[in-house]
């Protein structure tokens, strides 16, 4: 990986939908050689999706909170498959310390939550932290692109 594809994963970080052409014009480059990058970044596993960042609250999901839960490691697949099918579950991750899993949940309202808590706690102990507001939201990492 060199400048030019830092570069195009900086452009496509702030805006997934920008054009092949748009990337071209700003990295300098021709259409086709952004193309074959973008290939090359693929197939590498570099770039791993394109996704869209949904207003949830928009939608009337008004509730965000991140629940850590305490999974026993022998029912650590049960709990991954249980939590592969809860749609509102957005991210699980594995972490450290006192609690082995956290999640990114929305939910319509805090009877939803309180419902997925309380089967959640089939898996293990939880604690829930509901966000009050968000002052940096979703982003990439901007990669340095000097030399």
């Amino acid at each position: 990986m060199d400048m030019l594809d830092v570069k195009i994963l900086n452009i496509l970080q702030k805006n997934a939908r920008v054009t092949v052409k748009q990337i071209a014009e700003e990295c300098f480059i021709s259409s086709p050689s952004v193309s074959t990058r973008l290939q090359n970044l693929e197939h590498q596993g570099i770039i791993k999706s394109y996704q869209t960042i949904v207003d949830y609250q928009k939608l009337n999901f008004s509730i965000k909170a991140y629940i850590q839960c305490a999974v026993n490691a022998k029912i650590k697949h049960d709990f991954y498959r249980y939590i592969e099918k809860i749609p509102n579950v957005v991210e699980c991750d594995c972490i450290t310390g006192d609690f082995s899993m956290l999640l990114k949940v929305f939910f319509q309202n805090t009877i939803a939550l309180d419902e997925f808590i309380n089967e959640l706690q089939t898996f293990g102990d939880t604690k829930t932290h509901i966000v009050f507001s968000t002052s940096v939201g979703p982003r990439g990492v901007s990669f340095d692109t000097t030399e």
